[in-house]
């Protein structure tokens, strides 16, 4: 049963909050986007998601339904309960402004970083330095000589990722506004959150 439902517009974000107990969908409506994820205890927004607490807790790149994601300090912040993708991002950080300038001579262009503080904002959440967020749908690669490189999505149509709540948390998500390499399959198209 569906309690709330958004869709985030092609390059946008959108921030929310999130109960103990309560499932949060992700869908990928067009398929090939990219959804920024990151997430805040209510009583205590120094407790944030962490990608790389999740990695070194998991001992993995890969997640999978069962597997918890993490707070900063080691607590479970999120189980994954359905994941129709498989192939996620736990290293890269959100883009920013900067990083259009540098890597495509863009100045001013719309970014998750951007988009996650404007989502934050609401909630009195001080803007951090960086988003490390977890980049749903990402497809990073990483070689074996250590190249990293970023394919297109694996996501289709319709795939979703399902997280259940272990704490009330803040969340924010950003569709993510790269359409200048295979990120986002070179298009930005719109991500829908359900609270089930």
């Amino acid at each position: 049963m569906i309690k709330q439902k958004w869709r985030i517009p092609p390059t946008q974000g959108l921030g929310f909050k999130l109960s103990k107990g309560q499932t949060v969908r992700i869908t990928d409506v067009e398929g090939e986007q990219v959804a920024d994820f990151v997430a805040y205890r209510v009583d205590d927004v120094r407790e944030r998601l962490d990608p790389g607490v999740t990695m070194d807790a998991l001992h993995k790149l890969k997640v999978q339904p069962g597997d918890l994601l993490y707070t900063n300090t080691y607590k479970p912040m999120l189980t994954i309960v359905t994941d129709h993708v498989g192939q996620h991002d736990f290293i890269n950080p959100a883009c920013r402004s900067e990083m259009y300038e540098v890597l495509y001579n863009k100045k001013n262009h719309a970014s998750c970083y951007h988009n996650l503080n404007q989502a934050l904002a609401e909630f009195t959440i001080p803007v951090p330095d960086q988003h490390y967020p977890i980049n749903l749908f990402m497809n990073t690669i990483i070689e074996p000589s250590g190249k990293i490189t970023v394919g297109k999505p694996l996501s289709k149509a319709g795939d979703y990722i399902d997280l259940r709540a272990e704490m009330d948390l803040i969340i924010a998500v950003s569709a993510c506004p790269c359409s200048e390499s295979a990120c986002n399959g070179f298009k930005c198209t719109p991500i829908d959150v359900e609270i089930m």
